[in-house]
């Protein structure tokens, strides 16, 4: 890197190593790099141009994408980033990453993260991390999702859960105050961003079991790098309020199940 680098911040996969060099991103490429670059150019043959290109690999283990322009919500989040607009304008990108995504057949040789993947499978790549950090804002609107590390296939109701979780979010009101502006209605926010996604009715019912498979899933996920003493997450679980909040929040989704469904079918 050198001194006119700019480094990016947000996520807590690659903190502090991430770089703008002018129109390119520069970042450490994941381990099945050439697969996920082939996938990002198929999607903007499929008419998905919201998403970074890629340019190269280097020598040094890094992979060059193009810049996105645009504003990206960071912790604690702002008013502009959690309006109803703002969701479902995510719930309609997402929608179109799907479409796009689901004409792109899977790489099967291609050993994909199972870090937050669907542990029920599927035919299409989902992003899997689909959070406030990794989508890109212009006039208020998504236009934009970067960071595909964790893309595995899966269904596409799995990645709209993962997607509620951060986006509604899909968590106590004590745990939510920690990043987000007071007062968010958890059940009527799930149904703009269903209502955005235009999730079939078919598939609504389904939901709320569904995101808490995904928060089991990412509690897990945490687990292994706790256990693993990942700085980055072992801080972040302090800062958070540590397994209490985890335990909270599960308890919260499951004794609202019904509520989620009503609001979801109404």
């Amino acid at each position: 890197m050198t001194g006119e680098d700019e480094a990016l911040a947000g996520g807590m996969m690659n903190t502090g190593a991430v770089f703008r060099q002018g129109a390119l991103v520069v970042r450490p490429a994941p381990h099945h790099a050439p697969a996920l670059h082939a996938y990002l150019r198929a999607l903007r043959e499929h008419g998905f141009d919201a998403a970074p290109a890629p340019v190269g690999l280097t020598a040094d283990g890094r992979e060059q994408l193009t810049f996105v322009p645009g504003d990206v919500a960071l912790p604690p989040f702002e008013d502009w980033a959690m309006t109803g607009t703002a969701l479902e304008s995510v719930g309609h990108l997402l929608r179109r990453l799907h479409e796009a995504s689901g004409a792109i057949p899977v790489d099967t040789r291609t050993e994909w993260p199972a870090d937050l993947a669907d542990p029920e499978g599927g035919t299409m790549l989902c992003h899997n991390d689909v959070c406030p950090d990794n989508v890109v804002f212009r006039d208020g609107r998504a236009a934009a999702l970067i960071d595909f590390d964790l893309a595995a296939p899966g269904r596409p109701l799995w990645d709209l859960a993962m997607t509620a979780r951060y986006w509604v979010p899909m968590v106590d009101p004590a745990s939510a105050a920690v990043s987000y502006p007071a007062g968010l209605d958890a059940a009527a926010r799930l149904r703009i961003l269903a209502d955005g996604y235009g999730l079939p009715e078919r598939e609504r019912a389904d939901l709320p079991g569904v995101i808490e498979q995904a928060t089991a899933v990412c509690r897990a996920f945490v687990a292994r790098r706790v256990a693993d003493g990942d700085p980055v997450f072992l801080q972040a679980l302090a800062e958070r309020g540590g397994w209490e909040r985890w335990d909270r929040a599960q308890t919260w989704l499951a004794d609202r199940r019904e509520t989620f469904t009503a609001a979801l079918l109404s």
